[in-house]
């Protein structure tokens, strides 16, 4: 097993990445817990994670550039697949809590009727 040798910045730069990403991805599954509703639960670990996933992602490019011996296409494919995935399954997630907020809400006995009911009487 060869051993790769990075210059002493790019050692510190990944470092100081990947500890960010983790402190970021630690902060976001903090707001999951510590958020009141469905809703802000839902924005913090999104946020909070997808900006640890960067960091991570963007010392792994670094890494790979400074060593030189492959290509950066996983890093990219990922960071594709992540920028496009995590804002909709977080939107659709979103919309199912607004329609079930919403079923229930209309299936409480002090709910109003809706706004046609009230216009057809």
């Amino acid at each position: 097993m060869t051993t790769v040798v990075f210059p002493f910045w790019a050692e510190l730069l990944i470092a100081v990445l990947l500890v960010a990403g983790s402190i970021l991805a630690l902060i976001g599954c903090a707001g999951l817990l510590r958020l009141p509703d469905f809703h802000s639960r839902m924005h913090a670990p999104t946020l909070g994670n997808s900006m640890g996933l960067a960091c991570v992602l963007v010392a792994s490019l670094i890494a790979a550039g400074v060593h030189g011996q492959r290509i950066v296409l996983q890093e990219i494919l990922i960071a594709v697949l992540m920028v496009t995935t995590s804002p909709v399954s977080t939107i659709l997630l979103m919309q199912a809590g607004i329609y079930r907020k919403t079923m229930l809400a209309s299936e409480s006995p002090l709910a109003e009727p809706p706004q046609s009911a009230r216009d057809s009487a």
